[in-house]
């Protein structure tokens, strides 16, 4: 039987305008052509020197980069592509700029700062133009575990109530595919959906999906293979951790000298705070932070709150924007951490959490970060009531492990310490 059931977005017409050929059909000669016109005149393609060519090679290659990051980024939740916007494009002009000023290749100044406007507005015009079309429509069958799915922001949920879309175009269909009520009508229409190219998806998909977290007990349903994340970025990740920290630290040394005298003035004791945590592959290191409690006040070995007695005043404002946490370069150096990974936890907390956590060690299997996914998503929560909901960040790091979500937490993080989310 021929089915009249229609996914969203799926017209031809659609998938032009809000797919990616129309961002390299319309964009990228919106981004080159009007600076090249201004700046050289009509008809200067027939006459491209060194200077031309690296130009519009370094904005071309810059716009593509700029699609590729947003469009990955926009996959993960809590991505606001607005906020996100302006970094990335900024940062990809930089490295673009910073290749060419390294390999001394000529390129025109006025048409790169011309190619960088326009790429902003191009996207934020994209962006604000097509916003209601990025908003995520669900059809849920409403079945077992499936009612209890909450609806959140950029996710528009509906529930069927009846197995039939009425017309209506979603872009995919939510069940709960182990229900028992799940019967021969709702498992027809499901196939039906799936014939239609209508995806279907098990409420757990879209549960780690909404909440950013791998949940414990879904993670014994996996084969730990599927979690493997890549060698091979890992090993990049390394190279530029490494030449990262030996940039980052005589620019930040300044900032980290007067970090140690106001600890020093501010109470007794050393200025650093040395501590032994567990680390990539369950191999022990000490971790180098600066100190941000009292030596001659004794408690349990993590931070007990936000209104914990035992931090100093200068420790409050060292937390808050996370600069105790810059003697961790010389960590990233040693390849004891990486700048984004799970935080690394002491070796106290590790043992209890190996007894009451399942696949507690798993987390171990990538280098712990200096920040993380459950950082910017979490904060800093008690260590022991927060350690499960922690816990599922950090599985979801490791399963969607790659440079788009890194890059992410990066854009996160510098929100993190201007805002003083989740400080303790």
């Amino acid at each position: 039987m021929k089915t009249n059931f229609e996914r969203r977005h799926s017209r031809w017409y659609e998938k032009l305008l809000l797919g990616l050929p129309f961002q390299l059909l319309v964009g990228l000669p919106f981004v080159i052509f009007l600076p090249s016109l201004e700046r050289w005149g009509w008809e200067f393609w027939l006459y491209l020197p060194d200077v031309r060519r690296n130009t519009i090679a370094a904005i071309a290659l810059s716009f593509f980069a700029i699609v590729l990051t947003l469009r990955r980024m926009m996959r993960f939740p809590g991505a606001q592509v607005a906020a996100y916007i302006f970094p990335t494009v900024s940062t990809v002009f930089l490295i673009s700029v910073a290749i060419l000023f390294f390999t001394r290749e000529a390129y025109t100044r006025q048409v790169m700062l011309s190619g960088y406007l326009l790429c902003l507005m191009w996207f934020y015009a994209g962006y604000f133009i097509g916003r209601r079309y990025r908003i995520l429509k669900l059809a849920v069958v409403p079945l077992g575990a499936a009612l209890k799915l909450k609806p959140i922001h950029q996710v528009e949920l509906r529930y069927l109530k009846a197995p039939e879309l009425t017309g209506t175009r979603f872009d995919g269909i939510v069940a709960d595919l182990r229900a028992e009520e799940l019967g021969p009508e709702w498992e027809r229409f499901l196939a039906k959906c799936t014939l239609s190219h209508i995806p279907v998806y098990h409420i757990k998909q879209i549960k780690e999906s909404i909440t950013g977290q791998v949940r414990i007990d879904h993670l014994s349903e996996n084969e730990f293979g599927s979690l493997l994340p890549s060698s091979f970025y890992g090993g990049l990740k390394r190279i530029v951790d490494f030449f990262g920290a030996l940039l980052l630290l005589p620019l930040l040394a300044p900032v980290m000298l007067v970090c140690a005298v106001a600890i020093k003035l501010d109470s007794l004791g050393p200025a650093l705070f040395i501590q032994p945590r567990m680390g990539y592959r369950g191999i022990p290191f000490k971790v180098y932070k600066f100190r941000s409690m009292y030596c001659d006040q004794e408690g349990l070995g993590f931070t007990e709150g936000e209104d914990d007695p035992r931090i100093t005043r200068v420790g409050r404002i060292i937390r808050k924007y996370r600069l105790d946490e810059l003697p961790q370069l010389l960590n990233v150096l040693k390849g004891e951490m990486s700048f984004i990974g799970p935080r690394p936890e002491s070796m106290e907390l590790s043992s209890w959490y190996e007894k009451d956590v399942p696949f507690f060690s798993y987390r171990h299997i990538v280098r712990p970060g200096i920040s993380g996914w459950a950082q910017v998503e979490q904060g800093y929560a008690a260590e022991v009531d927060g350690m499960t909901a922690k816990l599922q960040y950090d599985f979801y790091y490791i399963k969607h492990f790659s440079l788009w979500l890194d890059v992410l937490i990066v854009f996160k993080t510098i929100k993190t310490i201007f805002t003083g989310f989740g400080a303790r």
